[in-house]
């Protein structure tokens, strides 16, 4: 019984590393999904491979193009005016902010010291 589990995963991962070469030579994308599909395995199983899960990582990187960055174009940019309304406009919600927050702090502060002025002493 071992040694039939042992043959099924040989088996398994022949199968798994073909499907591998296979892609890579066609010059398909190479990722845990195609290469789950094309070997007919679960992707779970191919991450637990260490062998395989390291050449798919390999082959991954040397298949993708790096990407190029974003640049938005100049209608989509923000001018330097909506930059500084939008600073203007978050310092002022963090004044505001911080005065509620000293609000309700003294507000707390008064009401634990009207109750612990009417709070019976434990003697």
């Amino acid at each position: 019984m071992v040694a039939a589990a042992r043959e099924r995963h040989e088996a398994t991962l022949r199968r798994a590393a073909d499907a591998l070469r296979h892609l890579d030579e066609s010059g398909d994308d190479v990722n845990f999904a195609t290469v789950a599909r094309t070997a007919n395995v679960s992707r779970a199983w191919l991450y637990r491979e260490p062998q395989l899960r390291a050449e798919i990582d390999r082959l991954r990187a040397t298949h993708q193009p790096p990407r190029p960055p974003v640049v938005r174009p100049f209608a989509e940019r923000a001018s330097e005016e909506s930059r500084r309304e939008l600073r203007f406009s978050l310092e002022a919600e963090l004044i505001s902010l911080r005065d509620e927050n000293r609000r309700l702090r003294d507000a707390l502060a008064r009401k634990l010291g009207d109750r612990r002025g009417t709070e019976p002493t434990g003697r």
